[in-house]
């Protein structure tokens, strides 16, 4: 009988360790997997406007590759963000920055999804050309992000939007009303009007917006934007691409303008940086329930582990005693 109970227990014991460590590597997988993808938002949001992210004025004048075109006439900080050149779309002058106020002439850097990360680095740092040098104010950690954005976080949203009309080719509407009601509303209002975003030197509301600037909708929504840090990134939500399209070519039903169109809410997409960019908490509670996310993170798989097998060794003694 004992030899019996200790069998049983043994393959209780075996069973449970194995099921445990098969959830403990998907949890590491799954966290490892958000460390990637915080690493694109960031790159992303860098690609975006970097000197919004890094909380400083990008240097004076203009980008020194920016005298390489004589069409587009935007001058000063404007011309030294990655989006200026590339576009909202990564195609640069092959897409929606084919032709209008937005061409530069420049390429496109939707093929770099198969560089590597030292060809990027060598892009980015003036290696591969002395007038293309970001290094600084960036710095290593900087160019990182941008590397694993360029190769991971490139998405061809052509493919949802009609370059003519910028109108979203298909989609569902529906879909995209509810995933906006749920993530959207409660900042932007249900007819996308308690915000404003700063267009071509204009308030507009968010149906303007999407209309105008379809690309840069998309890219706003799936990764944020540091100009408004309140704004998530929605590609950690679980947001897919065709997600995305739904709320875009909802938000294009949107009203175009304000109530009564007289002053505009409070800007988004221009306001300036702000001052707080994260860090530690200010305040203590805040500060006590970070801490205490922080060891749950960091130890809570292996205090899991260590109650698990304490368990398990209780059950295996009461259940030997008890065939004795």
């Amino acid at each position: 009988m004992k030899r019996t109970a200790a069998a049983y227990a043994f393959l209780i014991i075996a069973a449970m360790i194995v099921s445990l460590l098969g959830a403990i590597h998907q949890a590491a997988s799954a966290r490892t997997l958000n460390q990637e993808d915080e690493l694109v938002v960031r790159g992303a949001q860098l690609y975006d406007d970097w000197a919004a992210v890094l909380v400083q004025s990008p240097p004076s004048g203009n980008h020194p590759i920016w005298g390489r075109q004589e069409e587009n006439t935007r001058s000063g900080p404007d011309t030294w963000r990655c989006v200026t050149c590339h576009g909202w779309d990564y195609q640069g002058v092959e897409g929606a920055n084919r032709s209008g106020p937005n061409f530069t002439g420049f390429p496109g850097v939707f093929d770099t999804q198969s560089a590597s990360a030292a060809e990027i680095a060598a892009a980015l740092t003036g290696e591969d050309d002395p007038e293309h040098n970001f290094v600084p104010p960036l710095v290593e950690e900087d160019v990182e992000a941008l590397a694993a954005f360029l190769q991971q976080g490139l998405i061809d949203d052509n493919q949802y939007i009609d370059l003519v009309s910028r109108q979203v080719i298909e989609g569902d509407r529906e879909n995209g009303q509810r995933l906006y009601t749920e993530a959207c509303a409660s900042c932007h209002g249900e007819d996308g009007t308690a915000l404003a975003f700063r267009y071509e030197g204009q308030n507009v509301s968010l149906g303007t917006l999407a209309v105008q600037e379809p690309w840069r909708f998309l890219h706003r929504t799936r990764y944020g934007t540091a100009r408004a840090s309140e704004m998530p990134a929605m590609v950690l939500d679980g947001w897919t691409p065709e997600e995305g399209r739904d709320v875009l070519l909802y938000a294009q039903s949107l009203p175009t303008g304000f109530p009564g169109e007289g002053e505009a809410p409070g800007q988004d997409g221009g306001r300036e940086p702000f001052d707080e960019r994260g860090g530690p908490s200010r305040g203590l509670f805040t500060g006590i329930l970070t801490a205490i996310w922080a060891m749950v993170t960091s130890l809570g798989f292996a205090v899991l582990l260590g109650a698990v097998l304490i368990g398990i060794i209780f059950f295996v003694v009461w259940l030997i005693r008890g065939q004795q």
